[in-house]
């Protein structure tokens, strides 16, 4: 039980709450689940796949993930510039626990 193992919601710092801080939002499980389940993905093939995603929303988030170490970017010195987007190990430690979200979830449909 996340209550008495964390002794949530006392605690000052909330690990759990830490954790929601960094994949919480519209759209930053859905950008983790893309980029998990195709590997590097450039910035257009990525909004491609986040149906009604804004630009501006797609590269806060981007970035968010980013600087939280969820997610890299990296630039390739092309013309014009490439730049693909991947999961970094950090990263990857999230997705069982996303999976089995999303099991539970199943249960609401």
């Amino acid at each position: 039980m996340i209550a008495t193992h964390y002794n949530c919601p006392c605690m000052e710092k909330c690990p759990l709450n830490m954790a929601m801080s960094k994949i919480g939002g519209k759209w930053k499980v859905q950008i983790l689940c893309a980029l998990n389940n195709k590997g590097a993905l450039r910035y257009n093939e990525l909004k491609r796949k986040l149906d009604g995603i804004s630009n501006a929303s797609l590269a806060k988030a981007l970035q968010e993930l980013e600087s939280d170490k969820l997610i890299t970017r990296k630039e390739y010195l092309s013309v014009p510039v490439k730049v693909e987007y991947s999961t970094t190990e950090i990263c990857d430690k999230i997705i069982p626990v996303l999976n089995q979200l999303s099991d539970w979830g199943e249960m609401f449909f």
